[in-house]
């Protein structure tokens, strides 16, 4: 064999130590033996290209003592990867790549994590959150980058939005949310968990005590928490938010009472308008999270809380769960005294959100292609929620969540039961998400949040159900 080209490259890789950039990670509590796990790894890293043809690789001996192994283990790894053909070693020399292997590595499927979902399943996703991106036409889309690109570059950074974008959305709201507002009173903002950043740096103070839903949005407690406030759960039923049980030195409230976040119910009026009384009497603010306000199946809407009560009410609403959560587009109503404090804290800390995004939302708006959009997404929705409950109780499986949104509940009996639906699903290719990681406390609730708008297509959806349906029938989740 004619002796190959050493790399150039400067680095560990020539000195024999390219062990703490190469992903080698073992698991030593793993039935695969540790040398098929190395040799694994290695065909990983010429596969990534993080080793390349003509790289040195460590000595055995320094391979052993990097990753606290026998040498015997790493000899039988190069041993096997010897065989395969991609490396060849040198007396005097060492040990180099000469070729990349034919196939790739596929590494097993590991067990999703209830609090911790993986971002890749490599199967269909069923987590909420994701919208149904298959329905927003490549045509418009591209319009509307085309259009949003003719607009003239900024001199200086709008902070409070661009002005078409701040008309756009009080139109949209008006239309698709009932709620009438001055352009003046719209914020423009990177999404719901950024504005609640910003909400917490400008309005709030460190230590203030905000009250989220218990189980509810974990992305939202943990953006409060790190801005120093106080987090406190309170209960949630059948009607969302418990107002009676709300403390009394709350500084503000964060909810999401048009659909409430996880387990989907509607605040009815009442409890609205109890809620906006109990936050004037003692000065706090309600933050009115509207993250898939537009994606109502039936029914018509309720008042939203910014309506009912326009002094003390921040709404939140976003482009994520209608669009694509990569626009990162999102706006706040709110009173005029919050506005300014949000706007100077992004003059002082120069931060704001980006324009682009929010000129392609105006393009959509302007064309129409937005609310044409949406009723396509409303229809293909409540298709689907009609798919999963048709295959759900059939088979004696409760569901939670109003018709509307692109998830709902599937109650399971204990935390166990959860747990094992998770994993259980996971081995099998399908991306699940759980009550658990939503509550702050001990769970109170415990089932699966099914999300139903990731798959591109109903076929792939009902494909997914046959599978998933007897893996939590056996869990015996119940009717909820």
């Amino acid at each position: 064999m004619e002796r190959p080209l050493i790399s150039d490259r400067e680095g560990p890789l020539l000195r024999g130590s390219a062990l703490p950039d190469l992903p080698l990670a073992l698991d030593r509590e793993s039935s695969r033996p540790l040398a098929a796990q190395l040799a694994d790894g290695l065909r990983a890293a010429a596969h990534s290209g993080a080793l390349r043809v003509g790289d040195r690789l460590p000595s055995t001996r320094a391979l052993a003592r990097t990753l606290g192994l026998s040498r015997t283990v790493t000899a039988a790894a190069y041993d096997q990867v010897n065989a395969e053909g991609w490396i060849a070693g040198w007396h005097g020399s060492g040990t180099f790549v000469v070729a990349a292997p034919a196939e790739p590595v596929q590494p097993a499927r590991r067990a999703l994590s209830p609090r911790s979902p993986a971002t890749d399943p490599g199967g269909p996703d069923l987590r909420p959150g994701t919208p149904w991106s298959a329905a927003l036409r490549t045509a418009a889309w591209r319009r509307a980058w085309r259009a949003a690109a003719d607009a003239a570059p900024l001199d200086r950074p709008v902070r409070a939005g661009v002005a078409d974008f701040r008309s756009a959305v009080a139109e949209h709201l008006l239309r698709h949310r009932g709620l009438s507002v001055e352009p003046s009173a719209v914020l423009a903002t990177g999404g719901t968990t950024a504005a609640l950043g910003e909400l917490a740096s400008s309005v709030l103070a460190p230590g203030d005590v905000v009250v989220v839903e218990e189980p509810g949005y974990p992305r939202a407690a943990g953006a409060l928490r790190a801005a120093g406030l106080r987090v406190l759960p309170t209960p949630v039923d059948a009607e969302g938010l418990v107002v009676a049980e709300l403390p009394g030195e709350a500084r503000a409230v964060y909810c999401t009472p048009s659909h409430q976040f996880p387990l989907g119910a509607r605040m009815p009026a009442d409890r609205r308008l109890e809620l906006v009384r109990w936050a004037r009497e003692r000065g706090a603010w309600v933050i009115e999270d509207d993250y898939d306000g537009e994606l109502r199946h039936d029914g018509a809407p309720l008042p939203l809380l910014a309506s009912l009560g326009p002094d003390i009410v921040v709404h939140l609403g976003t482009t994520s769960k209608i669009l694509t959560p990569t626009l990162g587009v999102g706006w706040m109503v709110a009173p005029g005294a919050l506005t300014a404090a949000v706007c100077d804290h992004r003059e002082a800390t120069g931060t704001g959100p980006a324009p682009a995004g929010q000129r392609v939302l105006v393009e959509l708006a302007r064309t129409g292609d937005l609310g044409r959009h949406l009723r396509r997404v409303r229809r293909e929705l409540l298709g689907r929620r009609d798919l999963l409950t048709g295959a759900l109780r059939p088979a004696g499986l409760g569901v939670l969540g109003d018709r509307a949104g692109a998830h709902l509940v599937v109650p399971l009996p204990s935390a166990t039961a959860e747990r094992d639906a998770v994993d259980a699903a996971a081995r099998g290719g399908i991306a699940l998400d759980s009550l658990a990681r939503c509550h702050i406390d001990v769970a109170a609730w415990h089932g699966l949040i099914l999300g139903y708008a990731a798959p591109d297509t109903r076929d792939e959806l009902a494909a997914a159900m046959a599978s998933l349906v007897p893996l939590l029938a056996r869990t015996g989740g119940g009717p909820g």
